[in-house]
């Protein structure tokens, strides 16, 4: 006889099979020891739900089943009736309890400072060793060698058990002593030709880099290129090997930059591009600015070259990096600095051996290159980037003298393309990997513009010219080109008020680059007029007469400046602008009484109030008239009304 068990809501319910049913419906007499088991079997069950259920009331009632359950999703429901309740394993989800403080201090603190206390001790027998000559030269560079690469090795334990910082700092160790012998067995003791240490030195800088891009570790490649740029610092000799030099860091460039391109690290440019530069102007200053030393141009300027192309191929983009995220440092500093360096460098090359006839045609070459460089795929920013510089390089490639004007009408042109750039990317619809790049590169051309400025403002100071015709001359040519980037510069910001609203939060945003372009562009007019009108007279200088024509014309150059300059900001209706002619005026009013009144002849003293008197009326007319609608209407009286009990007048 065989019996199915079903429960149901904490119900259990005895279904006997169908023999059963029938030995029933036959009124068949049962064995007394059947009926005994059975009602046994059931008191049993019972008993059991009894207890499961009053289990699962208990864990119901738990504040950390409740949260388990309101997280848990809702379980599927199932066809088949199961014979047992599920119960939550809480012994399995609990948090495994941490090492204690002795645990802690014992298995890794006091290990580390081992390793540390064992590397120190590593390090002072070798030093007592050699100072006693125990260890030959061959001996010192297989023992560098040979601990720099166990160094390596031992690291990987640590970081396959989770001790990863500590790992890297063991690999910049090891990496660093292996730099270190081998640039001591070529340099030092001689034991190696240039061609083998410098291929070891190679396949290290390969190694190291490889090592942080397996293990996907910035940090790690960080650490190996400052082992990588120490080395010559701390072993260097004093001599001039200028190949070996610049091959070694051309290398570790290459694999910075290609380390880069297949990871989003461009911090990495951060380090290796100025360090880049400092050993270069550190071996120039040393060994090619030397007097009775033959100069390498070609030398020089290939790996120029090669550095110029190694710092551009970030800027360049890939199916492979066009899904790193975009950074300002690949877009728009790297390239900005890379041009400056390759330009400068290249410019004292020629210039201290003597080839300045091909400085213009330099200056050619590079904006050629940039603008065949936009063909290339590259990003919005970087395309515009590269167009500015083609432009600041078309600019300064007139025929280049050995004066620093050029270097003015350089910033002044590099201030405004770059402050148009920023304009096109300030768009209504703004491309996404554009958000800070309009603001970098309002700084730029911010400073730029500034530098130019500052270059007219000390430009006869810093130059020391004797200028013999007025206004014919290119100190005013100098001062006209800066009124037509100021100028330029106004308007572009003025322009791009309407799509900035965003982006004039952060300084200096473009109003203030338009006020400041206007005030500048007004005062570059101004003070180059009047160095002009003082050349005009200075072959008369000592010359009363002329002296009095001299102060007569500035009078009146000062008097119709202010005149165009205030019906300028009537026309545009510019508050702005007239409160600079006001002040202006002021000035010109103030040097009418306290200079023109006492030392102007009587002719030349009634022509200077004259004038002055004429134009103050007529501004006074034009005030008067309100064409502007300046004042504020008056008021309207209320129509006075009956006064009502019970309310308010």
């Amino acid at each position: 006889m065989s019996t199915i068990l079903a429960h149901d809501s904490g119900k259990v319910v005895a279904m006997a099979s169908e023999d059963v049913q029938d030995d029933q419906n036959q009124d068949r007499p049962k064995q007394p020891n059947e009926q005994a088991q059975l009602a046994a079997t059931l008191a049993a069950l019972s008993a059991r739900v009894e207890s499961l259920e009053q289990q699962l009331a208990q864990l119901r009632s738990t504040p950390s089943f409740k949260a388990r359950k309101l997280a848990a999703p809702p379980p599927r429901p199932s066809s088949t009736p199961s014979t047992e309740v599920p119960v939550p394993d809480f012994v399995c989800n609990l948090p495994k309890p941490n090492g204690s403080l002795e645990d802690r201090i014992g298995s890794q603190l006091f290990s580390r400072i081992g390793i540390v206390a064992l590397l120190i001790a590593t390090t002072l027998f070798l030093k007592w060793a050699i100072d006693n000559h125990w260890i030959g030269p061959t001996g010192r560079i297989l023992a560098g060698l040979i601990a720099g690469a166990a160094i390596v090795v031992w690291s990987e334990r640590f970081r396959r058990q989770g001790f990863n910082a500590f790992s890297y700092s063991l690999k910049a160790i090891g990496s660093g002593a292996l730099y270190l012998s081998l640039w001591a067995a070529f340099q030092l003791y001689h034991l190696l030709p240039a061609g083998i240490a410098l291929t070891a030195m190679i396949l290290v800088t390969a190694w190291n880099a490889y090592m942080a891009w397996s293990q996907n570790s910035q940090i790690l490649a960080a650490y190996a290129l400052a082992g990588a740029f120490a080395t010559p610092l701390l072993l260097s000799t004093g001599g001039n090997h200028e190949v070996f030099l610049f091959t070694y860091i051309l290398a570790i460039d290459v694999a910075t930059v290609s380390l880069v391109r297949l990871k989003p690290w461009p911090h990495l440019l951060f380090g290796i591009f100025p360090a880049t530069v400092a050993f270069f102007i550190g071996w120039y200053v040393e060994w090619f600015d030397v007097y009775n030393t033959p100069k390498p141009l070609s030398t020089t300027a290939i790996f120029i070259g090669l550095f110029f192309l190694t710092f551009l191929l970030p800027s360049i983009r890939t199916q492979q990096n066009d899904q790193h995220p975009s950074s300002p440092i690949t877009e728009i500093l790297l390239p900005l600095a890379n041009a400056t360096f390759a330009a400068l460098a290249l410019y004292s090359v020629l210039q201290d051996t003597g080839n300045h006839d091909l400085l213009p045609w330099l200056a050619v070459l590079f904006a050629a290159f940039y603008l065949g460089l936009m063909r290339l795929p590259q990003s919005r920013i970087t395309s515009a980037v590269h167009l500015s510089l083609a432009i600041v390089f078309l600019t300064i490639a007139i025929p280049l003298k050995a004066s620093g004007r050029w270097i003015i009408v350089g910033w002044l042109a590099e201030g405004a393309a770059l402050l148009w750039v920023a304009a096109r990317l300030s768009s209504p619809t703004p491309v996404k990997d554009a958000a800070s790049a309009p603001l970098i590169l309002r700084r730029l051309a911010t400073i730029a513009l500034a530098l130019g400025v500052c270059g007219l403002l000390i430009e006869p100071f810093w130059l020391n010219e004797q200028i013999d015709t007025a206004f014919f001359n290119l100190r005013f040519a100098t001062a006209l080109f800066g009124l037509a980037a100021l100028g330029l510069s106004a308007l572009i910001a003025h322009g791009s008020l309407r799509h900035s609203d965003q982006q004039n939060k952060a300084f200096p945003n473009w109003v203030t680059i338009a006020g400041s372009s206007i005030v500048a562009f007004n005062f570059i007019a101004i003070l180059s007029c009047l160095r002009e009108l003082d050349s005009a007279w200075r072959v008369s200088a000592g010359n009363p007469e002329a002296d009095l024509q001299k102060a007569l014309a500035i009078s009146t150059f000062l008097m119709l400046y202010g005149a165009c300059l205030l019906a300028l900001g009537f026309w545009k209706r510019s508050a702005f602008i007239r409160w600079q002619a006001l002040l202006l005026l002021v000035f010109t009013i103030g040097k009418a009484f306290l200079y023109d009144l006492r030392n102007l002849s009587q002719g030349y003293r009634v022509l200077s109030f004259l004038g002055l008197g004429a134009l103050l009326m007529a501004i006074s007319f034009a005030y008067q008239k309100d064409w502007l609608a300046l004042r504020l209407p008056n008021p309207t009286p209320e129509p006075h009304l009956p006064p009502q009990e019970g309310a308010d007048r």
